[in-house]
């Protein structure tokens, strides 16, 4: 759910505002109403907006659930996102989608080009804690890339889709320490789906040389 400033709160300080702004030069009755009025209207355009943002998120998030629900797809509302988790899974020291992964993906990609196509997509990208912090934060990219990649081979718009890395990193992991045959669940790839404007330009974000170790 959304962070929301009571609106009586805000509209009372916008009112302190005028009026002490006012003492200099006697305020009019007629200007005093006036700005009120407009503070209200611009106040309930903005709830509008909260509404029908969050109205599109519950509902991406019952179409998710829905074209999800033989995945193991986790899906959690948050402030103004959903986020999908986890859309892949990879063996070990590896960034190759396999078959299941890309029919999830599929769906995904079906459902965001055909009712939410304004939405901006961060692709998060993980790894087992088996390698070095390096090269783990590479090959979580190398992970995000590979489904950013596929999704836009899908006919999502690149400039939509934004890559970010988290590599092993302990308080992200599924399975705190668990690497090998028993660290798949922490070998993924997760979506966000962001309703808010975005504020930095989409892209892709690597950091530091590759070092030769596994993860």
């Amino acid at each position: 759910m959304f962070h929301r400033t009571p609106r009586a709160t805000l509209l009372a300080a916008s009112i302190a505002t005028l009026v002490l702004g006012g003492c200099a030069n006697y305020v009019t009755k007629s200007n005093f109403d006036s700005t009120v009025a407009q503070l209200r209207a611009t106040d309930q355009k903005q709830q509008q907006q909260l509404d029908k943002q969050q109205q599109q998120i519950d509902q991406i998030s019952q179409q998710m659930k829905s074209a999800f629900s033989k995945y193991d797809a986790q899906i959690t509302q948050l402030q103004g996102r959903i986020r999908v988790d986890t859309v892949s899974h990879f063996a070990f020291n590896s960034a190759t989608l396999n078959d299941q992964d890309k029919q999830m993906l599929d769906g995904f990609a079906r459902v965001i080009r055909e009712h939410h196509p304004d939405v901006l997509i961060t692709v998060e990208g993980f790894a087992d804690p088996a390698g070095t912090p390096a090269y783990n934060k590479h090959l979580g990219m190398r992970r995000a890339v590979a489904v950013r990649n596929y999704l836009i081979a899908q006919g999502m718009t690149a400039s939509d889709l934004r890559t970010v890395s988290y590599g092993a990193a302990r308080n992200r992991q599924v399975k705190p320490g668990a690497w090998g045959a028993k660290g798949e669940v922490n070998r993924r790839v997760a979506l966000v789906v962001d309703f808010a404007e975005p504020s930095a330009q989409a892209g892709t974000r690597v950091g530091g040389a590759v070092p030769s170790a596994q993860g």
